[in-house]
């Protein structure tokens, strides 16, 4: 029985697998906490969504991937910002024109480019065939990213509450606005031979919003996310090895899981205060 339990840990694509879950889930989760408190979870879906034109210049070029990946998700997010301040169409139209057009864009060349290399990995993540470079390529940008954030927190925490006074107290805006967008545009490149495009974005808004149902004080959210992501990565990858499936779905299911406990503890906890405030 026990041997049966442990049987997922004998493999070594299994192995890579949670290794390379425990570190995307560090970024990956911090950074969710201030998406959802800026309400920015369209922006993560567009930059993780804009990336694919990137993913295949760069394989046309012969540069690598994650260059093309980040460099083509700072241009959606420069073009957001530029089209929105230029414009009267509000921001979050802007961002779905921008991000699908690019999704569309990238979705043409990849039907058009003719290689042995599996650009559906791009698409889809392939956790169960990660590498020791993928490993490592995760590992330093998941390094760089959550030491930025921890350092950054508090500053960041005032620009997503309050940018007005976060300007008025002498902070420098614009480096906090487009120095997060550069961090969410690399933390999704980690993301990409895991858990790939169309997955990544779950892993950067479910862990804030169930830290946010979970806790009032944003001191906790953050170690809430990165333990709930954790758990969730760890779980989604042992119970894919049973079930058959893909551990990044699964992963994503058991977010979405938890957010739906989440969801009716919150609602009862809110229903209970009003009672009391009505018996009061």
């Amino acid at each position: 029985m026990i041997e049966t339990l442990l049987q997922p840990f004998q493999f070594a694509f299994m192995q890579s697998a949670f290794v390379m879950m425990l570190i995307i889930s560090v970024p990956t989760s911090l950074l969710s906490c201030y998406l959802v408190l800026k309400g920015w979870s369209l922006m993560g879906d567009a930059i993780s969504h804009a990336v694919l034109p990137g993913v295949v210049l760069a394989y046309i070029l012969g540069i690598p991937l994650i260059v093309g990946a980040f460099s083509a998700g700072m241009f959606c997010a420069l073009a957001t910002g530029f089209l929105a301040d230029n414009s009267r169409v509000k921001q979050d139209t802007v961002m779905g024109i921008v991000f699908s057009g690019m999704f569309g864009f990238g979705i043409v060349m990849y039907t058009k480019v003719s290689t042995n290399l599996h650009l559906d990995h791009i698409l889809f993540g392939n956790m169960l065939g990660v590498n020791a470079t993928d490993l490592w390529t995760a590992g330093l940008i998941a390094c760089f990213v959550s030491t930025l954030i921890i350092a950054k927190r508090r500053d960041l925490m005032l620009h997503a509450f309050d940018p007005v006074q976060a300007q008025a107290v002498g902070l420098r805006v614009g480096w906090l606005h487009y120095g997060l967008l550069a961090l969410i545009s690399l933390t999704i490149v980690a993301t990409l031979s895991a858990v790939g495009i169309i997955l990544s974005i779950g892993l950067l808004i479910a862990p804030g919003a169930i830290a946010f149902l979970l806790t009032q004080k944003f001191a906790r959210m953050l170690p809430i996310a990165v333990g709930v992501t954790m758990l969730s990565g760890v779980l989604g990858v042992y119970a894919s090895f049973y079930l058959d499936s893909a551990p990044a779905p699964t992963i994503i299911l058991i977010l979405t899981i938890i957010f739906i406990v989440a969801f009716i503890r919150s609602n009862r906890i809110t229903q209970r205060k009003s009672a009391a405030t009505r018996v009061d």
